[in-house]
This record gives C-alpha cells, structure tokens and sequence, in this order.
C-alpha cells in the first residue's frame, strides 16, 4: 500500500460524496495506490450512510463508526491504528483541504522527510474568531516546543508510516503531533504551504474553548515532554527547596530560642513557626508526588480510550 489518507469526520455528510470524488481524481491522476480511512465520531447526521454508499462504489474506502464522539485525537488514533499505506496522509472532511496538496507532500516526504506539516498562509475564515487566535497559539507553540511550524492545527499533513504507529495521539493531541513526533525522535520535519479554502457546507465544530484547550494542552505537552519520564526531576527538585527553607526557618528558631532570646514568647506564637511548618509540609507533599509519579510511569497499561461501532474493511 502507497498511500493511506486518514478523514476524521463529524457531521459532514453533505462534503463527503464531493471530498471522495475529489480524492479518487488526484489519485488516479498521478497513479497512487492507495486507501481511504473514513472515521466517523459519532455524527448524528446520515454521514454513515454516506460511507457506506461510497464504500460500495469505492473498493479503496474503509471506515470506522464510533458509537459516540470522542474526539478528533481519538479518531486519529484509531484511523492510524489500522492504516497499511507507507505514507499516511491526514485532511479534514469539510472541503477546506485540498486533495490535490497531496502529490506535493508525498513527493516531500519521499525526499526524507518522516513529517510534512502543511501551512494555511492565505486563510479563508474569520479573522477575530479563528485567524487572531490561531497566531497567538502558534506563536506559543514555536516558543514552547522549538519546531518553527507556523500552522500546528493544520489538518493535511503527511507522515512516514513508523511516525503515526509509534506516537500516541490522546486527549485532544492531535493540534501537537509534530511535537509529540519530535519527541519520539523524528528530527525530519518540515512544512509545506498549502491552499485554504472556505467552509461549503455546514459549520464550524469547534468554538472558541478550543482555543483555551489548546494552550492547557500546550502546557501538559510541555510538561510531558519535559517531565514526563522524570517526574522526581521536577517534584523531587521543588520539594528539597520548600523543605529547605521551612527546615532553615525552624532552625532559625531553635537558636534564636535556646541561645539568643530564651524569654521571648512562644514559638508558636511567631510567624516564622507556620512558615517553617507548612514549607516543610508543602516540600514533604511534593516528593511524595515526584514517587507517585515514578511509580505511575512504571506502573501504566494502554488503555482502550474509545469503543467502536461499525467498520468497514
């Protein structure tokens, strides 16, 4: 198998039947072989039924039906579960991708590439909405994890076929596979600009709290990155300061006590005590976290994150 494009998809039961005709030209045209892995997160729509016609008609689509919606991440995950082709090709199924990107990104890829991130430079939606927003979160995202891409939630990428079956896409990852790709060791990742076009049918699933979760992700992919396979580093660190400075102050007053002014009232009743007390109780609290942590991350089992309803092979 060449190629496999993966289609993650929510309601959008009228762009499907003109995306599927719209993939099978290109394909055709420049002779890929290659497969559609159409998943469906749930929509209440008739967008199932609209893949099973095109399956019908299409010997090269396969699906997946969730029995309800989990996610994009978790579409993507299943999608690139059982992908066969030896370059993975991801778009969204609104039409805003353009299938005909697809050549291009396969060709750079094969120039060594393990991932090719495309890059909406001319967008086609609301600038107060989606564009501001959008560059304030891509402008974190460079700082934060070093990949210079200018448009991480760009939905056509494409990937070397070891990329999406090492990396595992979870919670809502899937605005941060370059970076999660970065950190399973795939150094090879560039970006390619691509055509943007407007939304033709139907609406937006996405709000403005994405943007919100966007940047919470952020922070734990970060942490994770980070921390992720050392988490005493990071808690086990904190903790000796706080102990450290709650220790320094109870010794303070041990001396201060004993030998500098043993009539002074209680230590109790000084300030310095709920200082010294609650640092120490804060660093202890700390380290217990940094070794729960250690022995969760030796401790952890896959889990199934999502049941699925209908497939099609």
């Amino acid at each position: 198998m060449q190629l496999s494009i993966v289609i993650p998809l929510l309601n959008e039961a009228e762009s499907l039947t003109e995306l599927q005709h719209w993939i099978a030209r290109v394909m055709q045209s420049n002779a890929f072989v290659y497969e559609v892995i159409y998943i469906d997160d749930g929509s209440t729509d008739h967008s199932w039924e609209t893949i099973q016609s095109l399956s019908a008609e299409y010997p090269q689509v396969k699906a997946i039906q969730f029995n309800r919606n989990y996610g994009k991440s978790q579409a993507l995950h299943a999608g690139f579960d059982i992908a066969l082709g030896d370059i993975v090709i991801t778009m969204d199924a609104d039409l805003q991708d353009n299938p005909e990107e697809i050549p291009k990104l396969v060709s750079t890829i094969k120039e060594g590439y393990d991932l090719v991130s495309g890059w909406k430079k001319k967008r086609y939606d609301s600038v107060l909405s989606k564009n501001l927003p959008s560059k304030l979160f891509n402008w974190a995202a460079r700082k934060t994890s070093g990949l210079q891409l200018h448009d991480f939630n760009c939905g056509l990428k494409a990937y070397r076929k070891e990329v999406i079956k090492d990396i595992d896409v979870y919670g809502e990852m899937h605005r941060y596979i370059p970076v999660l790709a970065k950190n399973a060791g795939y150094a090879k990742i560039t970006e390619q600009e691509v055509k943007h076009q407007a939304r033709k049918y139907g609406k937006t699933k996405f709000g403005a709290e994405r943007f919100i979760n966007g940047f919470l992700d952020l922070l734990t992919i970060w942490f994770l990155s980070t921390f992720g396979r050392r988490p005493m580093h990071l808690f086990g660190a904190l903790g000796v300061v706080m102990f450290v400075i709650g220790f320094s102050f109870a010794f303070y007053l041990g001396i201060d006590k004993l030998f500098i002014n043993p009539g002074k009232r209680l230590i109790t009743q000084r300030p310095e005590f709920y200082i010294a007390l609650t640092s120490m109780i804060i660093g202890t609290q700390l380290f217990i976290a940094g070794f729960i942590g250690e022995l969760v991350l030796r401790s952890k089992r896959d889990k199934k994150r999502y049941r699925i309803a209908n497939q099609l092979n």
